[in-house]
């Protein structure tokens, strides 16, 4: 019977690895929520105005935005919990950032005072043993787009054990440097 021979195709030969390159485009290149990781925290003002006590910080929280993409976000709180109660907030602005990037906030924060004295014993023996727990949520609306795929940001948690003990520890040895040079 009579037997025929293909021809090798280029157009198909293309077409298969143009839909090969955007599969694993698509897979790789799927959008994945920012990471948040509080690094510091430093008082600004402690205000006792009776009965009320105010205290603000400054909390530097590092972004990290994995995406192959731009995201871009809109103004939101992120909240602060001591033991399990909303101990104050801090307000984050709307902006951008770039693909594959990492940057750093610095977030003007705001503890209240009528949770503070609710967990004051607590909260002093914290500092006593020069480390405190605190966790903190923020909920983020906004997206990465990737062509026709738009990926909405969701919640983000902050954990964070702050440990006074190791800040200490590194002015210590700042000042025996500094000791030493002398």
């Amino acid at each position: 019977m009579g037997s025929r021979k293909r021809r090798f195709s280029w157009s198909s030969a293309l077409i298969g690895a143009a839909s090969a390159a955007a599969t694993a485009a698509i897979l790789v290149g799927r959008p994945k929520d920012p990471t948040f990781h509080l690094i510091s925290i430093s008082l600004t003002s402690f205000k006792l105005n009776i009965p009320a006590l105010d205290v603000e910080l400054i909390l530097t929280v590092h972004v990290t935005n994995p995406n192959i993409v731009p995201i871009e976000y809109s103004s939101s709180t992120m909240s602060i919990f001591y033991d399990g109660s909303l101990l104050g907030s801090a307000q984050v602005d709307a902006g951008s950032q770039p693909a594959r990037s990492c940057r750093l906030l610095h977030l003007p924060a705001r503890l209240y005072g009528i949770e503070l004295a609710h967990h004051a014993a607590r909260i002093l023996s914290d500092v006593a043993n020069r480390e405190m727990a605190l966790d903190a949520t923020v909920d983020i609306s906004g997206t990465a787009k990737v062509l026709w795929w738009a990926h909405s940001l969701m919640d983000c948690n902050v954990d964070r054990r702050v440990s006074l003990l190791e800040r200490e520890r590194k002015r210590e040895t700042k000042f025996q440097r500094s000791k030493e040079e002398l």
